[in-house]
């Protein structure tokens, strides 16, 4: 069977809002990581078939197909194509699938996945809130097909956060107790340089700015909640952030004419999805999907990356997957180093892939939730 290889996998640090990345053209950002990612596997960027890039909210400066007008602003050939995809949060996790699948069919032989997202200039939501202008107020509105099905409802994933917090009976303080652990877990892969080689500096700016050294319980405790009667609070959401992460993908022929050393297989690629007013509990059908599909259980997986959108979301997960928590979110998540929207899924991988190295260890998961109730995972095998 063809196989598909990860050759590297890279990062920028993630700005906080308003923050060390927030004055950069979206564009500018990502050419910086697609050039970090080419010149760290050492290949040849005129043998590129594709540049696939997860961007959501694509107005302004990420508009356009910007995975072609980062290629060109990174300087390189003009005749490399680029795809923007937006599958929500797992935009680019999704981008690195679409690469598996084009090398797995013998379509293609490398290809650059990634993914960019500068929320301080372009804001999250601004895509649907610009529908307003042309008399949108969201996107289910006016479909006679949906609110046949799903009614009026709200749709956010600030509502299905508190939907799962209720049903799985997830209380504020567990889900303050996960938060604070992020942040430790974050601030000590931090101190000890675990981030180190999987982050590209930009213009001299080298590590994450999200995490507080000062949080603690008792500060979390005296936010409000998101509104009345939440049981979410900033505190246990994801930070709006700012930041761009690629991976090179290959084929074996690809691999092996050029003598590259791969450092892990794609191991499993797949999709599902859930009730989309849910929306967030994606991950938990998408797990054992995966698992089953992949002739895997729970307990053969090393490490998990399960996207932290909200503490409820990787809390239900545990709940229902059994996954040990020792092995999920080891160098904290998206709660305390932020979760720039269309670079989370690569910027994830690539902490997958450098964490599973440092360990030792062979499988690594990755899944999160996304607008609609979709949830990717892969399923990489460290060589």
């Amino acid at each position: 069977m063809p196989e598909a290889f990860l050759l590297d996998a890279v990062r920028t640090p993630v700005g906080r809002r308003g923050g060390a990345l927030s004055g950069w053209h979206p564009a500018d950002l990502a050419a910086h990581i697609i050039r970090a990612v080419v010149s760290r596997a050492g290949v040849d960027p005129d043998l590129v078939d594709d540049v696939i890039l997860g961007c959501t909210d694509t107005l302004g400066p990420q508009s356009g197909n910007i995975a072609r007008t980062a290629w060109l602003a990174a300087g390189y050939p003009h005749h490399v194509p680029g795809v923007t995809v937006d599958r929500q949060c797992g935009s680019s996790q999704q981008a690195v699938h679409f690469a598996a699948q084009a090398v797995l069919s013998g379509t293609q032989d490398l290809v650059v996945a990634g993914g960019v997202q500068n929320m301080s200039r372009i804001p999250i939501s601004a895509a649907m809130l610009a529908g307003r202008e042309y008399g949108f107020d969201d996107p289910f509105s006016g479909s006679k097909g949906w609110q046949e099905r799903y009614g009026s409802a709200e749709v956010s994933q600030f509502r299905s956060a508190d939907m799962i917090a209720e049903h799985w009976d997830i209380t504020r303080e567990a889900m303050e107790a996960y938060a604070l652990r992020s942040h430790q877990r974050a601030l000590a892969a931090i101190d000890t340089g675990r981030f180190t080689a999987e982050i590209a500096p930009v213009d001299g700016f080298s590590v994450d700015e999200g995490p507080r050294r000062d949080t603690s319980l008792e500060r979390m405790q005296g936010l409000k909640p998101l509104s009345e009667g939440s049981r979410l609070t900033a505190a246990v959401a994801s930070q709006i952030s700012d930041g761009a992460s690629a991976a090179l993908i290959a084929s074996e022929a690809f691999v092996q004419e050029h003598g590259l050393t791969p450092r892990a297989r794609i191991h499993h690629i797949s999709v599902r999805a859930a009730d989309p007013v849910w929306m967030l509990t994606g991950p938990i059908p998408a797990t054992a999907h995966a698992l089953r599909k992949a002739g895997l259980t729970v307990d053969d997986i090393d490490l998990f990356e399960v996207n932290e959108a909200f503490a409820s979301v990787v809390l239900a997960w545990l709940d229902e997957t059994g996954a040990n928590p020792d092995r999920v979110n080891v160098n904290g998540g998206g709660i305390a180093l932020g979760h720039p929207i269309g670079a989370t899924g690569t910027k994830l991988l690539a902490t997958l892939l450098h964490e599973l190295e440092r360990r030792n260890g062979r499988y690594g998961l990755q899944t999160m939730c996304e607008g609609g109730g979709t949830a990717n995972v892969t399923i990489i095998e460290r060589l």
